[in-house]
């Protein structure tokens, strides 16, 4: 096997196995599960944009709410909440 063929097969496997072990700690979350503060939060965030789904995850040993929503406008965002409801982050989808 050449080195190209190689390197291509290797990536490959690399990509594979970190796709499937990403997903391992998430969990898709009903709306009326999501605590009261997350929610607020995520709500005053969205800016009338329509909540797609929610998943709970564990990072670093902290419980962290991931939305997606898709706004009025058609794009989509993510926006990361922890478990007290205090915003991490909102990024394009």
């Amino acid at each position: 096997m050449n080195i190209k063929k190689l390197t291509i097969l290797m990536l490959m496997t690399l990509a594979f196995s970190t796709s499937s072990y990403a997903g391992c700690n998430e969990e898709k979350v009903e709306w009326s599960r999501v605590p009261a503060k997350v929610q607020q939060t995520i709500t005053e965030h969205a800016k009338c944009g329509e909540v797609l789904k929610v998943e709970k995850e564990t990072e670093k040993n902290a419980v962290v709410y991931e939305a997606k929503v898709q706004k009025s406008d058609g794009k989509k965002i993510e926006i990361k909440v922890d478990e007290n409801g205090n915003l991490i982050e909102i990024e394009d989808d």
